[in-house]
């Protein structure tokens, strides 16, 4: 990724428990974004968190153990952030609530 390029950063907010074919939907989304060969994705695990519904995740600890708030950070050239979400929209499509997915333009000030 070179300075002078155009690049985005996209996010995709959701919890740990959705599912895509039994399998976690955050961890079939890194796959992809590594088989797509996207420069970098992580994934960002959230203590506590709530929906626009102010549904708001417990605070009691053995329920976060099994649902938590996850952010998927995915950066790369703009073109190849967008060609990339357009291979995994459909993983979304089943969701009925509980997630955000955001892009915005970001400046690459150093990629090792």
């Amino acid at each position: 990724m070179a300075a002078n390029q155009s690049h985005s950063l996209l996010r995709i907010y959701l919890s740990s428990t959705d599912k895509d074919a039994n399998y976690p939907i955050y961890e079939k989304i890194v796959e992809i974004a590594n088989e797509h060969g996207v420069a970098g994705a992580t994934v960002l695990r959230g203590v506590l968190g709530y929906k626009s519904r102010n549904e708001q995740s417990s605070l009691d600890i053995s329920l976060q153990k099994e649902k938590y708030p996850i952010v998927i950070e995915i950066v790369d050239k703009n073109e190849k952030i967008i060609s990339f979400y357009e291979k995994v929209k459909s993983k979304f499509d089943n969701m009925t609530r509980g997630c955000l997915i955001t892009i915005e333009s970001i400046d690459i000030l150093l990629y090792k």
